[in-house]
């Protein structure tokens, strides 16, 4: 769907990860191990959560100096969060250490969440689509055609089913 990212990117990530998972069933091989994805989709909610606090920052009004110190506070913040919760959930595992450690700017924090934002929401149709890839593919085809803002309406409504 050319112009939403993150309709193309989750779609893509849905297929990828419910496409292995089924042919490492079909081959009798053992699940993959869930543990990298929890890791990712930790580390992805925590630099969401920055990026919402300092969207609130940015929506406050305030002055330059008030902005700037705001958004030094809710990056040490951030660094913060992520270090108890590395050290609390994967006190071995420092993949994302060098991330943190570098200067953090919106930049670097806009594509969190653009690649998974409506996997759920794809989860909920191919469920529906009685995990059926061609009904699934049809339904995604389905939504595609809509415009941009009631795709969006469908797959909040699919992501919230998906709770």
């Amino acid at each position: 769907m050319r112009g939403d990212t993150a309709f193309n990117e989750s779609f893509a990530t849905f297929v990828q990860t419910e496409g292995l998972r089924e042919w490492r069933q079909s081959r009798g091989l053992p699940a993959q191990d869930d543990r990298a994805q929890a890791m990712e989709r930790g580390f992805t909610r925590l630099v969401l959560g920055l990026r919402e606090r300092l969207k609130a920052l940015y929506a406050s009004g305030a002055d330059e100096p008030a902005m700037a110190a705001g958004k030094r506070r809710e990056i040490a913040a951030f660094r913060v969060r992520y270090r108890q919760w590395q050290q609390r959930e994967w006190p071995d595992d420092h993949r994302y250490d060098a991330w943190v450690a570098k200067p953090i700017n919106n930049a670097r924090l806009l594509p969190f969440g653009l690649y998974d934002q409506w996997t759920p929401a794809f989860g909920v149709l191919f469920q529906r689509a009685g995990r059926n890839w061609h009904a699934f593919y049809a339904s995604v085809r389905e939504l595609a055609r809509e415009p941009k803002v009631l795709r969006g309406q469908a797959l909040q409504t699919l992501r919230h089913d998906a709770r």
